[in-house]
């Protein structure tokens, strides 16, 4: 069973092979980093990691027992018992519920670990995938019309408190 992990410096490698190897996949769904995201990463996952030491954000990777890298999970910006959720899968750990069930976790580790109360998320309107894993980790809609890097989307919501019923055969 894969294991979220919190990152830290040992990961670089790893994280650095996941962004590469599953870029074409992400920028079907989500924008595209950008080479530069690429040429400047150790100074970026450097800037991440202070981010987190400070507690501004927590980030997160799920990493399979051979050390591979299956996705990134991350809150950011928590201020005031709320943080902004951001997910990406691999395309090789797609539809086996890796991102549903990792986002509970991730729900649970919230409110046990970082005191949030509130957790913030968005998905475009043509990522279905992503809009079923958060609807499945129990958030909600919020009505919020969104531009994301051009595209429209949506706004979701979730209290860390909500007790969800997984009864819907996911993992």
């Amino acid at each position: 069973m894969p294991d979220l992990q919190r990152l830290h410096p040992d990961h670089v490698p790893a994280l650095l092979a996941f962004e590469q190897e599953n870029r074409t996949f992400f920028a079907a769904s989500v924008p595209d980093r950008g080479d530069d995201y690429f040429t400047n990463f150790d100074a970026r996952l450097a800037a991440l990691l202070a981010e987190q030491a400070a507690g501004i954000c927590h980030f997160h990777v799920l990493v399979d027992d051979q050390g591979v890298i299956l996705g990134r999970f991350n809150l950011v910006d928590a201020a005031n018992g709320s943080a902004e959720l951001g997910y990406r899968v691999a395309e090789k750990a797609t539809g086996r519920g890796l991102a549903t069930a990792t986002v509970r976790r991730l729900c649970t580790l919230a409110a046990e670990e970082y005191g949030l109360t509130t957790l913030r998320a968005a998905t475009t309107h043509d990522n279905p995938a992503s809009q079923t894993v958060l609807t499945r980790a129990g958030f909600v809609p919020t009505g919020e019309e969104l531009l994301l890097s051009g595209r429209p989307g949506l706004g979701y919501a979730r209290s860390t408190a909500d007790q969800v019923s997984f009864d819907d055969g996911t993992a």
